[in-house]
């Protein structure tokens, strides 16, 4: 099978489509993939590092504004677009592809638009609760629209949706406890939280770390905190002042995240999408603290489909401090059978085998 497939822009977008194509490799299902995204995003330094054939598209996104900057960038993001759509149909006349996926962000649209043109079967996968804009446009000219919660699905045309979960989920389900705590000096029979907010780093996440630190120290579980490299230095300047014990640990970054979350007793973090595949394929318990400023507010959606269905503790971000972050903390963790109930609660919630659900979709429609 030929498949080109387009992410771009948020790691969200990203790692499903690497876990897909991963997916198709273990399984002998590829003969050759290209993947298509933008110079500037963060795609153009991931994909590559796969050894994943990677070509560019110039794009980008709507200005909202409606003053005379937002008017012109909006007329460029519109010539942009055309001439990314007539791009867009040189790649697929070339590399002949027997199907074109599209996981979201801007350069995706053109591509998927430009292979509906070319009646070349197409497929587009939406991640979160609320749909992106990106998706929205597409799903008129799509041949089918794989989700991953069903909270979505009054947001595209019923025929096409077919249910299938995350392709990150099948990445994390089989993992198993490696003792990798060890490696930031935490004890590896000692119950552990993980803080962190998302890949850069989240401020009030970290200020409210910071400030439940003298709580923390007291406490018999650990905790493991990520600051996000671009806030490190900032959290250990203030750190500095204080005592920190040996049941918590402070780092700016983790490589290779996925495999510590068997770990862990606990999440506390945002409410990405690759986040909650992660979190629900391995039935971990998890407080969330939505990211207001992500569009449509699609992280507190996703975090409301959890807490549905008793899976997890959402705390905005407006009412996040120390006091509460230790709070949720230890209410979760000092009742075994209600942290049982929500890790039972959010496996079921899992779909662990999305990405071959996916590949069965793509079946149907080549």
């Amino acid at each position: 099978m030929r498949v080109m497939i387009s992410g771009g822009g948020t790691g969200g977008h990203i790692y499903p489509a690497l876990a897909l194509i991963e997916r198709m490799q273990q399984r002998d299902l590829l003969d050759a993939v290209l993947y298509v995204g933008t110079k500037r995003g963060l795609e153009s330094k991931i994909v590559p590092d796969q050894g994943i054939d990677f070509k560019t598209l110039e794009i980008q996104g709507f200005k909202r504004s409606m003053n005379m900057k937002g008017i012109k960038t909006n007329i460029k993001t519109i010539q942009l677009f055309l001439r990314s759509v007539k791009e867009a149909k040189e790649m697929i006349k070339t590399f002949k592809p027997d199907i074109v996926i599209g996981t979201g962000g801007y350069v995706s649209g053109a591509l998927l638009y430009a292979a509906s043109r070319l009646k070349v079967p197409t497929l587009i996968h939406e991640q979160n609760s609320a749909a992106g804009v990106t998706n929205r446009f597409l799903a008129r000219f799509v041949d089918k629209v794989a989700i991953s919660f069903e909270s979505v699905s009054d947001q595209f045309p019923m025929h096409k949706i077919v249910l299938t979960g995350n392709p990150r989920a099948q990445q994390v389900a089989g993992m198993l406890p490696n003792e990798r705590l060890s490696e930031f000096g935490l004890k590896t029979d000692s119950p552990t939280v993980l803080v962190f907010g998302g890949s850069r780093g989240a401020p009030s996440i970290n200020q409210a770390f910071i400030d439940a630190v003298p709580a923390l120290n007291t406490r018999e579980y650990q905790v493991l905190f990520v600051s996000g490299r671009v806030h490190f230095d900032d959290v250990q300047a203030q750190l500095k002042t204080m005592t920190l014990n040996d049941n918590l640990a402070v780092v700016p970054y983790i490589n290779d995240m996925p495999e510590i979350l068997p770990d862990l007793k606990a999440i506390v973090g945002r409410a990405g999408a690759t986040s909650l595949a992660e979190i629900t394929a391995l039935g971990i318990p998890s407080i969330l603290i939505p990211s207001p400023y992500v569009t449509n507010d699609h992280q507190t959606k996703n975090a409301e489909s959890l807490v549905k269905e008793d899976a997890a503790i959402l705390i905005p971000e407006a009412q996040l401090t120390g006091d509460k972050l230790v709070q949720s903390l230890d209410t979760l963790l000092a009742t075994p059978d209600s942290q049982q109930a929500m890790a039972k609660a959010a496996k079921k919630m899992g779909i662990p085998d999305a990405s071959d659900r996916i590949i069965e979709v793509i079946n149907t429609i080549i």
